[in-house]
């Protein structure tokens, strides 16, 4: 009797530590030292999320190389729709992420752009961009990883648990480009969003869902190499850097804390380093 509820408590234990409700308060960056979310050796300040799976992973989307370049990293397969994230949620912080694409590409995305992300201040119960609760997501703003679109915003909505649908929102200058999408010019006219997205400055007007795009102004690294992705999250601003060059910023965001979620959407990619750094004073 006494090994049944010892298995059961173990059991019970390992139930609470990868659910949502140890999140826990949100910690700020701003006054601590530089807190390295990836250790090197394993997820241990992360759990996992999949469309139907929920916190289970029987395919090893997620897991932890040894070396790749020279060093140990996140691998994210791509093979089903989710995201591994932080057990805690976050506020003013200078996010540091070095990423870089792998070869394998999956299902209906086979073909098309290499897609991932990284979701900020992510809030709300796992899997909230649906309202059954089984979607991919949780409301947030997402900083996009995209063949030719890295840097772009994605206000993403989502549901509570009364099936109300809450509307990610951000105020940004942007211009509309040759195809009437919203693009970010610091010159632009201030306007809020609700939902949808805002392109980052350089994004390519005939950007094309295919594998590897890449258009004339793109600063992300070329195929095989890393590119260096920054955010600085301060209070209600977001500023989206890629490779040492602000391409996208704005202000205003209904959200301003939360967990960290980083993207599984169908293509194999590699996660280095993911440093969260105290802001300049």
């Amino acid at each position: 009797m006494l090994r049944l509820w010892k298995g059961l408590f173990i059991g019970m234990l390992a139930a609470v530590l990868a659910s949502p409700g140890n999140a826990g308060d949100s910690k700020s960056a701003a006054d601590g030292k530089t807190i390295k979310l990836f250790n090197g050796k394993d997820l241990t300040n992360f759990y996992t999320w999949l469309v139907d799976h929920k916190f289970e992973d029987p395919d090893q989307v997620f897991g932890v190389v040894d070396q790749i370049d020279g060093a140990p990293a996140i691998r994210v397969s791509g093979q089903h729709y989710g995201g591994f994230l932080t057990r805690q949620s976050y506020s003013n912080y200078h996010l540091i992420v070095e990423y870089r694409w792998g070869s394998i590409t999956w299902g209906e995305r086979r073909d098309k752009a290499r897609d991932s992300g990284i979701l900020l201040h992510a809030q709300g119960p796992e899997g909230n961009s649906k309202p059954d609760f089984n979607g991919p997501w949780m409301r947030s703003v997402e900083f996009q990883i995209i063949d030719g679109g890295v840097g772009d915003f994605i206000l993403v909505n989502g549901y509570n648990k009364q099936g109300e649908l809450i509307k990610t929102s951000m105020t940004a200058t942007a211009r509309k480009d040759s195809d009437s999408e919203d693009v970010y010019d610091p010159q632009g006219k201030s306007q809020q969003f609700q939902g949808g997205r805002i392109n980052w400055y350089g994004r390519d007007p005939d950007w094309e869902d295919s594998l590897q795009f890449r258009g004339k102004e793109d600063v992300e690294s070329p195929d095989g190499q890393w590119t260096r992705a920054e955010v600085i999250c301060e209070g209600e601003k977001i500023t989206n850097i890629v490779n040492g060059k602000v391409v996208n910023a704005g202000a205003e965001s209904s959200l301003t804390k939360g967990q960290l979620f980083f993207q599984s959407e169908g293509a194999e990619i590699f996660f280095r380093r993911i440093d969260l750094q105290p802001l300049e004073k």
